[in-house]
């Protein structure tokens, strides 16, 4: 299967803002050219994309463009960056493998359906997180599995976001999930689980 993906290079930070301000949701590789791990990246993203024919992947060579990977705090590539809205997300280092890139896709393009659409509602899941935090990426990766769709927000780019979770449950340390409304702190399972009505 040919792939949907349309790569996009990128000449400078500025060029990078203008080229997703008029984009939903966008995807921005920071990569190396000749790097394997970068070439990695790369064929995984596009194996992921192959059945979404409205993805555009906006690739940023760090070995000739300087102005982009300082401003979203980047020290290693590949880094995949996303935005919605032309407002930063999320970041997503190093290779993945195109199952991971697939449900991250999935997830982002999620649109909750409309009231009194046939089937189960979705609930809502937010999960508050920090890039540094491993039961962090372990409470992802389990939702991910699941095939949970699910806003992640990075409080350690948010301040807001992370004055608010305190203010919310008194904690704050992380991971935190919201779901309709009810908060689990921390990798509980069982209650996610119970939550989200995961048979395992």
């Amino acid at each position: 299967m040919d792939t949907m993906l349309k790569e996009v290079p990128v000449k400078s930070y500025k060029d990078l803002l203008e080229k997703i301000a008029k984009e939903e949701k966008a995807y921005v590789l920071l990569y190396k050219e000749g790097s394997k791990l970068s070439e990695c990246a790369r064929k995984n993203i596009k194996a992921a994309a192959d059945d979404k024919n409205d993805i555009i992947l906006h690739m940023v060579n760090v070995a000739h463009v300087r102005d982009v990977h300082p401003v979203y705090g980047v020290t290693s590539v590949p880094t995949l960056l996303t935005f919605e809205k032309g407002k930063f997300k999320n970041t997503f280092k190093g290779c993945n493998d195109a199952k991971y890139y697939k449900t991250l896709f999935e997830n982002l393009f999620y649109a909750a359906p409309a009231a009194g659409e046939e089937g189960k509602p979705q609930k809502r899941v937010v999960v508050y997180s920090t890039p540094s935090c491993p039961w962090c990426n372990t409470l992802k990766n389990y939702l991910r599995s699941h095939h949970i769709p699910f806003r992640n927000v990075d409080v350690s780019r948010d301040q807001h976001a992370a004055e608010e979770l305190v203010r919310k449950t008194g904690q704050q340390g992380v991971p935190q999930t919201e779901i309709n409304g009810q908060w689990i702190v921390g990798f509980d399972q069982k209650k996610i689980d119970q939550l989200l009505d995961i048979q395992n």
